[in-house]
């Protein structure tokens, strides 16, 4: 398939029509492929990575005071946190079969990148950043939109936060990923009382330093407690 082909495959895809397609096509450029083809003019997709991060951050912002104009900053911040991470852009890029698009070198291909959660999500991003430069921040609003529909569904009954809420060590995780490119980690200091009527003390520490402790029936209920003092800790000092 010659890369005109692919590339006008891709956009009935993202249902975005490019002006200027090479853009597009520097999206899908991995530097493992650039390093290992110096012959290549076309230049790898870094700098749209990093130009990406801001846009898709910019417009779930946007999309999420829109949606909810009445929710607080700790609130719109914890799901824009769920929306911007590692784990919910792979996914995206599994169901854009984005992978299959992209340029990689030999050894990125035979060690499985088009299956790799870091490398496409930072696509996802490449490729949003390539359409906010083509077709301004408006249009790339429009298409994170489109593509994270079931997040800004007007007529979606159920309330995100009680959603969010079911789970404060993944909410922890995913906003201390998002934010600090870091992951929480849970340590059980104390148990107290007889066998049949334990209490478990648990602290969790982000890069060494104790966010929060919690205490607990099991140490799965104390890790839970730790972890949502933990975010409202985070919330205030952001805040």
């Amino acid at each position: 398939m010659s890369q005109a082909r692919h590339l006008d495959d891709l956009q009935r895809v993202l249902q975005y029509q490019f002006e200027a397609p090479h853009t597009l096509h520097q999206a899908l450029v991995h530097r493992s492929f650039a390093h290992e083809n110096p012959q290549y003019e076309q230049a790898d997709n870094e700098t749209l990575e990093f130009l990406g991060d801001a846009v898709l951050g910019l417009a779930v912002s946007h999309l999420l005071l829109e949606r909810f104009p009445n929710f607080n900053e700790g609130d719109l911040s914890r799901l824009r946190s769920s929306i911007v991470n590692e784990r919910e852009l792979a996914k995206l890029a599994l169901s854009l079969n984005l992978g299959d698009y992209l340029l990689l070198g030999k050894g990125e291909e035979l060690t499985g990148g088009r299956q790799k959660p870091s490398l496409l999500a930072d696509t996802v991003e490449a490729v949003l950043a390539a359409i906010y430069l083509d077709g301004g921040l408006k249009t790339a609003i429009g298409v994170v939109k489109r593509l994270f529909c079931a997040y800004f569904d007007e007529e979606r009954d159920e309330d995100p936060l009680k959603a969010w809420d079911k789970d404060y060590k993944t909410q922890l995780q995913e906003l201390t990923q998002a934010r600090l490119r870091l992951t929480p980690a849970y340590v059980l200091e104390t148990e107290e009382g007889p066998d049949h009527d334990k209490t478990f003390n648990v602290s969790v520490a982000l890069d060494g330093r104790i966010l929060a402790r919690g205490s607990g029936k099991s140490k799965k209920e104390a890790q839970q407690e730790a972890a949502r003092q933990a975010l409202e800790r985070l919330d205030t000092e952001k805040g």
